[in-house]
């Protein structure tokens, strides 16, 4: 440059295009070679030439290195792109809730644009899911001349020994149990990383997962816990080693109840007065703990609660069942009744965290996990779920 001559500013980074185009452009900007970058930044080479070909996202640590190396705020960088309209399409399903924000998948059909609304019933998939394996008869002890296998102790109800024969490999699986439905939201930044992997998740109740990453069943367990309140003590498998706990989110637990206008019950004890009848949750769940909590509040004993009694197994099955009028009230989280386009009374505020067996940290499948919370796409889309808090994504706990 000549002596005397202005530098120009350097030019501003397109916002909508791929995090890594807008790393490699901000680096060009500041004259910086990918070595200069990552020795700024204290990363790799390697990790700098990832990032910018796409092949993966980095860190929140990484981003903020990376960013402040280059003069830019993460944001500018690695934000997901804004919504980009598209135009009118053709709107399948009669959705309950209201138009304004609803989710909805949009695919191209010969050319036609046609979003497929994500409310209510269709905000779940109950078809058949691929199989990577068959069971094909129960594991007998090796005196009978059968194999066995030397494993830890399985949790009582939750897991038996069976033989398999296996089927299609495909991606290397992270296995995650919990009851929350945005865990399902995680298949798509893990098919993203390269690696890809895949996301194989069972839904269950927070005591059940925590059993299940004891007995070392899955990578991580997600539980929620009102917010301020005492975390429950760990199973010993867990407490033996310790472990780490992640944030996923944060919602309100309550009831659901139809969308009745302001004749409606105001509370449980509205709920209780009319004699109205109950959804309920399984034994060890938090919905049903919550439940308990709120009926000895209220001087009501369970056995004279219409309903008590039920039990379904997820968040989503409690709304479908209070909107299709099997019960007239359930406890669930906010963002599955107002999916359904229910009333919501909320009764506690809780954290959804994923807790991880601390010798697991090292295994390519929970850092893949980790690399797929911090991505800034799960952050946008688990914001798009109503009344779901996404901020704290990500975010590190310490030791449970």
């Amino acid at each position: 440059m000549p002596d005397g001559a202005v530098p120009e500013p350097p030019p501003d980074v397109p916002t909508g295009a791929p995090a890594g185009v807008r790393l490699r452009l901000a680096r060009l900007a500041g004259g910086l070679s990918q070595e200069q970058l990552a020795a700024g930044a204290r990363v790799s080479r390697q990790a700098v030439a990832g990032i910018e070909a796409g092949r993966f996202d980095p860190s929140l640590r990484v981003a903020l290195a990376l960013a402040g190396a280059v003069g830019r705020t993460v944001e500018e960088l690695f934000a997901a792109p804004a919504p980009r309209p598209v135009g009118p399409a053709a709107l399948l399903g009669a959705p309950t809730a209201p138009l304004h924000g609803l989710r909805a998948d949009l695919v191209d059909v010969a050319g036609r644009p046609v979003a497929l609304a994500l409310a209510a019933d269709q905000a779940l998939r109950p078809g058949f899911l691929p199989a990577t394996a068959a069971v094909v008869g129960p594991l007998v002890p090796t005196d009978a001349g059968h194999p066995s296998v030397d494993q830890p102790p399985l949790p009582p109800g939750l897991a038996t020994p069976a033989l398999l024969e296996s089927g299609p490999p495909g991606h290397p699986a992270v296995v995650v149990a919990g009851c929350d439905p945005a865990l399902g939201l995680l298949a798509g930044p893990l098919a993203e990383l390269r690696p890809p992997r895949r996301l194989a998740w069972w839904p269950c109740n927070s005591a059940d997962a925590l059993d299940l990453a004891a007995a070392g069943l899955v990578h991580a367990a997600g539980v929620h816990l009102p917010e301020g309140a005492p975390r429950p003590a760990m199973p010993a498998g867990l407490a033996g080693t310790g472990a780490e706990v992640v944030v996923l989110g944060a919602w309100q637990e309550g009831l659901a109840l139809p969308p009745s206008g302001p004749a409606g019950p105001a509370d449980l004890a509205g709920v209780l007065d009319r004699g109205w009848r109950l959804v309920n949750r399984e034994d060890g769940s938090e919905a049903r703990s919550l439940l308990d909590a709120a009926l000895a509040q209220a001087g009501a004993h369970p056995d004279d609660v219409p309903g008590y009694d039920t039990a379904v197994r997820s968040h989503l099955l409690v709304a479908s069942a209070v909107a299709a009028g099997l019960g007239h009230a359930g406890v669930t989280m906010e963002p599955a009744a107002r999916t359904y386009g229910l009333d919501f009374v909320p009764l506690a505020r809780e954290d959804f965290l994923l807790v991880v067996a601390r010798p697991a940290l090292d295994s390519p499948e929970v850092q893949a996990l980790l690399r797929a919370l911090a991505t800034p796409a799960l952050r946008t889309e688990l914001g798009r779920l109503p009344a779901y808090d996404p901020r704290r994504c990500g975010e590190p706990l310490g030791t449970w």
